[in-house]
């Protein structure tokens, strides 16, 4: 907005707002018998009147005429003497005013001192050690925990190592119990061989048959029984060992077995005419090793370190 026109309009209202004001006070300070008659005159009602005057006392009854006689209107009336009336009432006690109650001062009860201000640097150094604190009690925690922890890990070793023991030695007591049954079958078997023997040199040693210098086979091979029994020696201690996989014809397989004297079996391979497949390859290597040990005793002859044993299934 302009300010050369603003001024003039601010200065207008300034002085409309004045004169009211004036105009106000005027009318404050009029008599309201004057609102009266102007309100009278126009022939207003006397509602729209703001301001009414007090109307005088008026008394019930007739009317009372009276002429005002000098300037009060009135002689003043004449003195009377009274008699004085003897006060009868006796006079009140004297009693002494009461002590006032001593006013006792209150107590003021003096503050303690305001708390010093900490340090800023105790106060970090307060810090520093509750976190050091902190980090000692969380070191502490690991190494409890990582301790448990290996005791718990100790003992599962432990534990483990003594199943382990458990079936190591009753493996151990089954190999020796079927070893032991080995022995014993294989003595039994050349027990019963050495009856048989036994048997067949009586047969033969019959009276009419011709001396000769040199006993002899049907097929003219010394020994050759003696070998016969030897591979079924063989045959009988292996079998037992043996684990027949599926599928497995009935039809011989040549195995080569290297043993030390004494019937300990080295090393045992399936020949390559073997018509096993892989897995019964195997079983056959596997039962010759478990085996261990070959019959010798009683077979001493016929004995061969790189022995060509057929393995005939059953």
């Amino acid at each position: 907005m302009d300010e050369s026109k603003a001024t003039p309009r601010a200065v207008v209202l300034s002085a409309i707002l004045h004169i009211g004001i004036v105009g106000f006070l005027f009318l404050a300070v009029l008599p309201c018998s004057t609102y009266e008659n102007v309100f009278n005159a126009l022939h207003l009602p006397a509602w729209m009147n703001p301001i009414t005057c007090s109307k005088p006392l008026e008394l019930q009854g007739q009317v009372i005429e009276a002429t005002l006689i000098g300037p009060t209107g009135s002689p003043p009336p004449k003195a009377v003497k009274v008699k004085p009336v003897p006060d009868s009432t006796p006079p009140p006690p004297t009693v002494p005013p009461p002590t006032p109650p001593k006013i006792e001062a209150p107590e003021v009860k003096t503050l303690p001192p305001p708390p010093k201000q900490p340090d800023l640097k105790d106060q970090e150094r307060v810090v520093e050690e509750a976190a050091l604190k902190a980090e000692e009690a969380k070191q502490l925690q690991e190494e409890k925990q990582r301790q448990r922890q290996a005791e718990l890990d100790a003992q599962a070793v432990k534990q483990k190592q003594e199943k382990q023991k458990q079936i190591d030695d009753l493996l151990a007591k089954m190999d020796a119990a079927a070893q032991q049954t080995r022995k014993l079958d294989s003595k039994a078997r050349q027990a019963k061989q050495q009856l048989e023997d036994l048997k067949n040199a009586q047969d033969n040693g019959a009276p009419d048959l011709p001396n000769a210098a040199q006993r002899q086979t049907g097929n003219n091979s010394q020994n050759s029984n003696l070998a016969d029994e030897y591979a079924a020696a063989i045959q009988n201690a292996v079998t037992p060992n043996w684990l027949r996989p599926d599928n497995i014809p009935t039809v011989p397989c040549q195995v080569h077995i290297v043993q030390s004297p004494g019937g300990d079996v080295m090393s045992a391979t399936v020949d390559s005419s073997c018509p096993y497949d892989d897995a019964g390859r195997r079983s056959v290597e596997n039962a010759v090793l478990r085996t261990k040990t070959l019959p010798y005793k009683g077979f001493e002859s016929v004995f061969q370190r790189n022995l060509t044993f057929t393995f005939r299934p059953q």
